[in-house]
């Protein structure tokens, strides 16, 4: 099948062929390790209206750090979410491009740092239950349609897609429903994306088996990788090899640090249990594009890109 969806960026898409990519860590671990109170529904997608300068700077962090991709601050960000703040369609847009553009000005002050390395821009499309900022996106299952998760997604994505990032990480994604909406919000917009899903073991957030999950997005030209996030590092190799041998894509892994997300309390618990080893591991099992998610951190990038490094 000939593909109509045009390269990330220069040298992304043929990255992905030929070798491994890093991506950077948690955006809300290092914001809170500045300083920054994300106590708020909103989260980091808070600081895109209060404070644009410190999620430039974490994202400048990630990239001195090793990390070759910037998933953006938007993950949170979505026209409802913003309205119940009182802020209108308009502002919304405005900072949902926003986050692109501040992943953007972070790159290019990376290069001013003398980065020579290609850095890339992944816009963050995260699920519905982030929205809903009560846990929902570990559980899926939301009550609403295909159809109605679509209406959802579509308009964000357009917004995202216009700012012009090298690719769209649909991320998080706890169930098949969303991804089926995803993959169809997504359609003829002329971006790339990856599909994430957060699992538990062999399966969603919603109980399904990961050859089902991936194999929804087997066939969709605008999905140049497949794999997980948000997620125990224990339960990334299965998913590995299920994601390649089902899509034949790119795999993606960026788990969290092995703790534990208590929504009640939010607040994280249990230890980390992210390591090296595993990291080599995941690139020997055929993952092209590696990083962390919650509490993942730039000492966590530089430890990953230095492993790569010598594979």
């Amino acid at each position: 099948m000939t593909s109509d969806i045009p390269a990330a960026s220069p040298g992304l898409v043929e990255a992905l062929a030929t070798g491994t990519v890093v991506l950077d860590g948690g955006m809300s671990n290092q914001l809170a390790s500045a300083g920054h109170d994300l106590s708020d529904e909103l989260w980091s997608a808070r600081l895109l209206a209060e404070r644009p300068e410190a999620v430039t700077e974490a994202h400048l962090a990630y990239f001195m750090a090793g990390a070759d991709v910037a998933i953006t601050a938007s993950y949170q960000a979505t026209f409802e979410g913003f309205a119940r703040r009182g802020i209108d369609r308009a502002e919304a847009a405005r900072l949902l491009a926003l986050s692109v553009e501040l992943a953007r000005d972070a790159a290019r002050q990376a290069r001013d740092e003398g980065i020579v390395r290609p850095l890339w821009v992944a816009a963050s499309v995260g699920p519905y239950g982030a929205m809903l900022a009560d846990g929902s996106e570990y559980r899926g299952r939301y009550g609403l349609s295909v159809d109605a998760l679509e209406r959802f997604h579509r308009p964000r994505i357009e917004v995202l897609a216009a700012a012009a990032p090298d690719v769209l990480a649909m991320e998080t994604v706890p169930d098949t429903d969303e991804a089926t909406a995803l993959l169809r919000a997504v359609r003829g917009l002329g971006v790339p994306a990856w599909l994430s899903y957060t699992i538990d073991g062999d399966r969603t957030r919603a109980g399904q088996p990961l050859d089902e999950a991936f194999g929804l997005a087997a066939d969709a030209d605008e999905i140049v990788a497949v794999g997980v996030n948000c997620c125990a590092p224990g339960d990334v190799d299965r998913a590995i090899q299920a994601a390649a041998r089902v899509t034949g894509k790119p795999v993606v892994v960026y788990p969290n640090s092995g703790e534990t997300w208590d929504a009640e309390a939010r607040a994280w618990t249990g230890r980390a249990t992210f390591t090296t080893a595993q990291v080599k591991a995941w690139h020997d099992a055929g993952a092209h594009l590696i990083g962390g998610c919650c509490r993942v951190g730039p000492q966590a990038i530089t430890s990953i890109a230095r492993a790569l490094a010598t594979v």
